[in-house]
């Protein structure tokens, strides 16, 4: 029992010091380039959004007449 205990600690404790050395190889982005690419994706699912809208009513006008 203690023998797998003692293998489970040594297998975390490798495991989050892998973790730690390759969060210090994550390359972050600027704030700029974050603000830049959020408004650019919130534009878009805008834009899409009116889209599938008129396509909706477009279709729902369509259908109603049948």
């Amino acid at each position: 029992m203690n023998d797998n205990f003692q293998n489970l600690k040594n297998s975390l404790t490798t495991y989050f010091r892998g973790v730690r050395t390759e969060w210090g190889k994550i390359t972050w982005p600027e704030k700029n380039q974050v603000v830049v690419e959020t408004f650019f994706v919130v534009a878009i699912v805008f834009v899409f959004t009116i889209f599938i809208y008129f396509v909706d009513i477009i279709f729902n006008a369509l259908l109603s007449k049948f």
